[in-house]
């Protein structure tokens, strides 16, 4: 099965690294992520967990060590580069749902589309209609965040993340702001929908049920995978 996303001895830290306040987070890192692929990423509170992702989804840029993305060193894009492969390659998904309360269900899953089309397509809103009704909410598509449940909000956060059909979903704790049923429903629903939809898929969690439905698992910890 081909490489989708490889991490090359990657590192990260914050501050300034000739200052005795510098911060290494990760440590020469290496990660392989293959086509199609679930992966969780488990480790204590402050390992780098979240760092890791943020890389890995080209929203923080590494210190050092190369992140490949289907052969594409993303090392070399300018900004706008980056923001364009962040919104068509990549889907993501936080512990918060993050949804603008202003906007209906409907039209934050269709948010995403926008950014370099003129005009959401005849086809995004059939596709969007399919996840809607996919995972439950179909009824609810003219309700705004604040009449929604938090497992509705975050299944409207799952539909957002796949809205441009992106190759790679990178989830931080999606379910570690939802109750215990509604954790073990979003993780299911986001099991399904990436064995369907053939969507590789990087979760960092604290849920070692979630972990257990993923095809791998490593454990980060002082800024090393093992």
């Amino acid at each position: 099965m081909a490489s989708l996303l490889l991490l090359d001895n990657v590192s990260k830290g914050y501050g300034d690294p000739n200052s005795p306040g510098f911060r290494p987070v990760l440590k020469e890192l290496s990660l392989e992520v293959k086509e199609g692929k679930k992966m969780a990423v488990l480790g204590p509170s402050g390992s780098g967990k979240t760092t890791l992702l943020n890389v890995a989804g080209a929203l923080d840029r590494a210190d050092s060590g190369r992140i490949i993305f289907k052969e594409k060193d993303l090392s070399r894009l300018s900004q706008v580069e980056m923001a364009e492969f962040r919104n068509r390659e990549l889907g993501f998904i936080f512990q918060m749902h993050y949804l603008l309360p202003q906007l209906t269900l409907w039209e934050n899953v269709l948010l995403p589309v926008l950014p370099f089309k003129k005009k959401v397509q005849v086809m995004d809103e059939s596709w969007a209609e399919y996840l809607l009704k996919r995972v439950g909410i179909w009824d609810q598509r003219y309700q705004r965040p604040a009449e929604l449940s938090g497992g509705e909000c975050q299944r409207t956060a799952v539909v957002r993340a796949l809205i441009n059909k992106p190759q790679l979903l990178l989830a931080d704790e999606p379910t570690g702001a939802l109750d215990e049923k509604n954790a073990k429903n979003l993780g299911d629903l986001l099991v399904s929908l990436s064995e369907e939809e053939k969507v590789a898929m990087v979760v960092v969690t604290h849920s070692q049920d979630l972990a257990d439905r993923m095809d791998e698992t490593c454990y980060l910890h002082d800024g090393v995978l093992n």
